[in-house]
Order: C-alpha cells, then sequence, then structure tokens
C-alpha cells in the first residue's frame, strides 16, 4: 500500500485540530488503551478484510490490533500528536503499520492518491460531525471504499432525536441510500475510561459492481 502525498494537511479551517492536539497531551477519555470491544468481536467474524483505513485513528489501538492480525492497516487522524503517539507505539511494539496526519473529510484526496480499502473502519468519528460534515464524509466513502466493501462505524447512541450528536439506525439507513446497504445495525457500548455508553455498531456496505 503506497503512502499517499500529504496535500491535505490540517489547515485553519479546521480548527478541531488543535483542540484534539490539546486533548493528547494528557490521556482524553475515549484513549482506552486498547481496541473496543465491538471491533474485536468485529474482527474474529471476519467481516474486516484488508486493505483497511481506519478513520479517526487517534493513538493508533484499533489499527494495531487490526495489523497484528496480519491486515494491512492505514490510520489516518487530523492530530499530529496522536499520530506521532501512534507511530511511537507501532515501533515498541514493532507492528508493521502506517500511519498519516489526514484529514477524513478529504477522502477524496486518498483516492486521488490512488488508495482503495475493502473496510474503512470508524471507532467514534462519524458520531461528532455535524451534519454538513456527515454529508461530506459519507460522499468521501464513495471514493475511497471498493465495490463490496464495508464500512464499520461505532458510535454513542443519540439520546436526542433533535441532536447532531450521536447516531441513530434511522439515520444510518437514510445517509447511506443509493449505493449502499446496511447490513446490520446493532446494540452495543462505547467503552470509555471510567464509564460505557448505550451505542451502536453498524455495517454498511458498499454495492457491488
Amino acid at each position: 500500500m503506497a503512502r499517499p502525498r500529504p496535500r491535505t494537511l490540517p489547515t485553519p479551517d479546521r480548527p478541531i485540530a488543535s483542540v484534539y492536539d490539546a486533548a493528547y497531551t494528557g490521556v482524553p477519555n475515549w484513549d482506552i488503551g486498547r481496541p473496543q470491544r465491538a471491533f474485536v468481536a468485529l474482527a474474529e467474524t471476519g467481516l474486516i478484510e484488508s486493505p483497511v483505513l481506519d478513520v479517526g485513528c487517534g493513538t493508533g489501538e484499533l489499527s494495531l490490533f487490526l495489523a497484528r492480525r496480519g491486515h494491512r492497516v492505514l490510520g489516518i487522524d487530523l492530530s499530529s500528536l496522536a499520530i506521532r503517539q501512534a507511530k511511537a507505539k507501532a515501533e515498541w511494539r514493532r507492528i508493521p503499520s502506517q500511519f498519516l496526519v489526514w484529514d477524513a473529510l478529504d477522502l477524496p484526496g486518498l483516492a486521488a492518491g490512488g488508495l482503495s480499502f475493502r473496510t474503512v473502519v470508524d471507532c467514534a468519528l462519524l458520531h461528532i460531525l455535524a451534519d454538513r460534515e456527515r454529508d461530506r464524509f459519507v460522499a468521501g466513502l464513495e471514493t475511497v471504499v471498493r465495490p463490496g466493501g464495508l464500512y464499520c462505524v461505532l458510535g454513542d447512541a443519540r439520546r436526542d432525536p433533535r441532536d447532531v450528536y450521536g447516531l441513530s439506525p434511522a439515520e444510518l439507513r437514510e445517509r447511506f441510500g443509493d449505493g449502499w446497504t446496511v447490513e446490520f445495525v446493532d446494540k452495543t457500548v462505547f467503552e470509555r475510561r471510567f464509564s460505557a455508553n448505550p451505542a451502536y455498531v453498524a455495517g454498511i456496505r458498499r454495492t457491488p459492481a
């Protein structure tokens, strides 16, 4: 898997990058030091196929777990500090892996670099995006997920239907319309360092060619 040229890096129009860099100066509550159990279960079912793109990979626990299982994985994150930490973990653990500072809202930039993926894993990225950002992200997925490929997402369950934050089965089925099939949406939990929230894990397949 070739390393794409980083033509789109965090810029002033994405000031949230500095917010996440600040979070990763410590240990944010979502960084639990291991992959979420929901993704471990998905991997054990054999649903995850290489090559894999891990969007919003943070410090790389999910990417490294999948790489250790033999998958070819590229982890991307807006936070340069998180990516530095992910690379350091990979070196310490001697796990071959690739990490890149990259905005997940610019997935077409990866496609322009010749990259495509059988699986995209999303651990708590989609659930924090604003409405228009979600539209942009889903459109970007269409450029990097191969026909027949799978997008797997985990996020907090939406508590209030008037809120944007979180996920709901209805929204996933509406947002992924033509060209996609929602294969499953299951109730689960999103684990944090000192708590766990009700969540959904979903698998959404791009229509085969």
